[in-house]
């Protein structure tokens, strides 16, 4: 069947699909939409205020070295496992002088609700204190470890005031009293993103009135997408009273959210707004963008859910609830510009051009460019930029392979980790803990090992002797600051003592010194025992979190790389498509990986942005990267493709098809683009580092897709491939289901 043979079927018999009818009903009822929308918010928002959950960062996994050796301590000697945290306390004048206040205060914590045990870092009256004890040497800074029997980042704000009244005798007889650890953690001030919104929206409506010229227009997107995102945050907290999510979790699922709303709608809007210039009535304008870009969006938006999705292969919980809380919201994100963007259009009506400062122009209209019935007859400035790459199709693809190539020269020196409290701002109290500590003990003071040997197994007469061999074979370990003499439990079942790394938690020496420790040190010395050993504490946790991240990483890419081509498989229907979409958008995050390493790590821009010195990448950074890039570079290859695709199939060009999509897609994919990027990069001036981090990440992924991706290596590959980039084999065709990305078997829109 021929091109015109096929469009006139297509005029003949009309068929008007679910999108249609949905985007068609919230049009004509744009009140009761509205209102129901505005209803869920409400009640959505109530529910989390009253038994929504909270965010804490745990990263224990069952079954790992760390967590069996807490629990073997914890069984066995109560006092000495939970989960510890520091109290640190600091004057000008000895701590010895605040006796009563320290001793009041550590009976207090230990009458706390959760509290396993607080030992008090002050000598009795008349001793001196021990070396390598709780007091430093000068007598002005001291700690107490508190022992919990769950993580206190997880017990809420209410049991940070009974802690705070606990040392409130030490704070009003003057001395300064931070917390450290997860107690500091609880201890920080809520995640506030308003200025990076604001940041955000602000960026978003300048483009928005720049690409649409109109005030009403630009507000369109803006709206739809806000509400959106404040539904599935509310949500997001109903499920945080379930299950326990990160304390970026919010925080990315509003970014995620904000970025992926706005731009549905931008490009729903802008299909709709065609329509109108078109002729259209405005529910029938409404009906034909859902039921065309629409299409698109649910696309998209379920290729970002599945690669989303993705992230629960790798086993690790934390992941997978960090990938669900980002879910959430593109989920809200797609619903709303479904329903509630249409009730909106239906509601303005023709009026969406009232309020303008430039002259609206038609969606694939551009700077010098005509049209006529057909389209843009090929005057435009992205027509004449695709018809340059289609004579040096070569020179464009190398040059922007050159470019990502150079960006992501830092990748392979990657050092995943976690990043530290000393990284933290000022104003945080685990930060001011942190420094307290390290320049009174040490940096390593900050990040204790507690090393467990279970000797249940060993015969009573054999474990003075293994307890002698543990002792000798901790003594002058590599990159350790001190190791305290080794103490049994009440029952005699366990030996444990506390190890203190020379270097900073975050430190690469002290991941290889937990290393060191779990896999030869301790092995080593109950070798020909039944003795079991562990290294445990909340450092090692992070170490068993970031090795157990590391071995997965290489299986989550695979996993979302398949499921990507996969699903641009089944959308257009061309192996060829599908893999050049899959081999240029893994360059384009390897790009952006190695921007986040000179950055971040090599320190190259870390103190403009806030980072206190160099630190390592996140350890599930990457991860999370890579999933939410690869899905959201999706958006971009679903719309800019099924443009190729739709003009290839009615001429029969694919040079020319690609000049096409250019022409008329550029300028809207450019707008979401650069409204995305300022989205993400708004993020950076949050004091979380892993948010300024997963901010500047996205940011440069982002904008190297829509520039060095889609302006160089896409028209250029395309060029390359030629009529068989759309290429199927016939028992593929057979067994492929059929999608149409862009609702080319609609009705056609009716003219008013």
């Amino acid at each position: 069947m021929s091109a015109s043979d096929r469009s006139e079927h297509r005029a003949a018999a009309p068929r008007r699909g679910w999108l249609w009818r949905v985007g068609g009903w919230c049009a004509r009822h744009p009140v009761l939409v509205i209102v129901g929308w505005l209803l869920v918010l409400a009640g959505v928002q109530a529910a989390n205020r009253t038994v929504g959950g909270g965010y804490s960062d745990d990263f224990s996994l069952p079954g790992s070295q760390a967590q069996d050796g807490r629990d073997v301590l914890q069984a066995h000697e109560p006092a000495a496992g939970g989960t510890s945290a520091q109290v640190v306390l600091h004057d000008g004048q000895p701590l010895t002088s605040f006796q009563a206040q320290v001793d009041q205060a550590v009976t207090s914590l230990q009458h706390l609700p959760h509290v396993l045990s607080a030992q008090d870092p002050l000598p009795p009256p008349g001793q001196s204190a021990p070396p390598g004890g709780a007091l430093s040497s000068d007598g002005r800074t001291a700690y107490i470890t508190v022992r919990f029997d769950e993580n206190p980042s997880t017990l809420g704000t209410g049991y940070l005031s009974q802690v705070d009244a606990a040392v409130a005798p030490l704070r009003q007889a003057g001395v300064q009293v931070e917390y450290g650890g997860p107690l500091g953690e609880l201890a920080r001030p809520a995640a506030d993103d308003r200025v990076s919104e604001l940041i955000g929206f602000a960026v978003a409506v300048l483009v928005l009135l720049a690409g649409f010229g109109s005030v009403v227009a630009a507000g369109l997107p803006l709206v739809s997408a806000l509400v959106a995102v404040v539904v599935g945050l509310g949500l997001l907290g109903l499920l945080a009273a379930l299950t326990a999510f990160a304390t970026v979790a919010p925080t990315l699922a509003t970014m995620i959210g904000l970025g992926v709303g706005i731009d549905y709608a931008l490009f729903l809007l802008t299909r709709h707004r065609q329509n109108l210039m078109d002729g259209a009535d405005p529910p029938a304008a409404a009906g034909h963008a859902v039921a065309t870009s629409g299409r698109a969006v649910l696309i998209s938006g379920c290729t970002v859910v599945i690669a989303l999705a993705g992230l629960s292969v790798s086993g690790i919980g934390f992941m997978a609830k960090l990938g669900l809380a980002a879910g959430v919201t593109v989920v809200t994100a797609v619903c709303g510009a479904l329903t509630l963007l249409p009730a909106m259009m239906g509601l303005i009506g023709r009026r969406m051009d009232r309020f303008t400062v430039r002259t609206p122009v038609a969606e694939g209209t551009s700077a010098g460019a005509s049209t006529d019935s057909d389209g843009p007859s090929g005057g435009g400035m992205w027509h004449r930029y695709a018809r340059r790459v289609e004579h040096r199709p070569w020179w464009y693809l190398a040059a922007g392979l050159a470019t990502v190539v150079v960006l992501a020269v830092p990748l392979p020196s990657i050092q995943l980790g976690h990043i530290g409290d000393g990284a933290d701002p000022t104003s945080f109290t685990d930060r001011r803990a942190f420094d307290l500590m390290s320049a009174a003990f040490g940096p390593g003071s900050n990040g204790p090992l507690t090393v467990v040997v279970d000797q249940t197994a060993v015969p009573s007469a054999d474990r003075p002797a293994l307890a002698s061999s543990v002792q000798q074979a901790l003594t002058g370990v590599p990159n350790t600051a001190s190791t305290a003499p080794l103490q049994t439990s009440g029952d005699g079942a366990v030996l444990f003592t506390t190890v203190v790394p020379a270097r900073a938690p975050q430190d690469r020496a002290t991941t290889d010194l937990v290393g060191h420790l779990a896999d030869t040190v301790l092995p080593d010395a109950v070798k020909g025992t039944a003795a079991a050993t562990y290294v445990t504490g909340t450092t090692a946790a992070q170490v068993d979190f970031l090795d157990l991240v590391a071995s997965r990483l290489l299986l989550i890419i695979a996993v979302v790389v398949a499921l990507a081509f996969l699903i641009i498989l089944v959308v257009f229907r061309a192996p060829l498509v599908a893999l050049k979409a899959a081999v240029l958008n893994l360059v384009s995050i390897a790009a952006s990986y190695g921007v986040l390493v000179a950055v971040f790590q090599w320190g190259w821009g870390g103190p403009a942005l806030g980072v206190s010195g160099k630190v390592p990448i996140e350890s599930y950074v990457p991860m999370m990267m890579f999933a939410i890039v690869f899905g959201l570079s999706m958006d971009y290859e679903v719309f800019l493709l099924s443009r190729v695709h739709e003009r290839w199939q009615a001429t029969g060009d694919s040079r020319g098809a690609v000049a096409h999509a250019l022409e008329t897609t550029a300028r809207v994919i450019g707008c979401a683009a650069l409204i995305m990027v300022s989205v993400f990069a708004a993020f950076v001036v949050s004091d979380n580092v892993v948010i300024k981090m997963m901010g500047l990440g996205l940011a440069v992924s982002v904008l190297i897709d829509a520039t060095v991706v889609r302006l160089l290596m896409v028209p250029a590959a395309m060029t390359l491939l030629g009529g068989a980039a759309w290429w199927t084999p016939r028992w593929m065709d057979r067994i492929l289901p059929h999608i149409d990305a862009e609702g080319d078997n609609t009705a056609p829109v009716e003219r008013s």
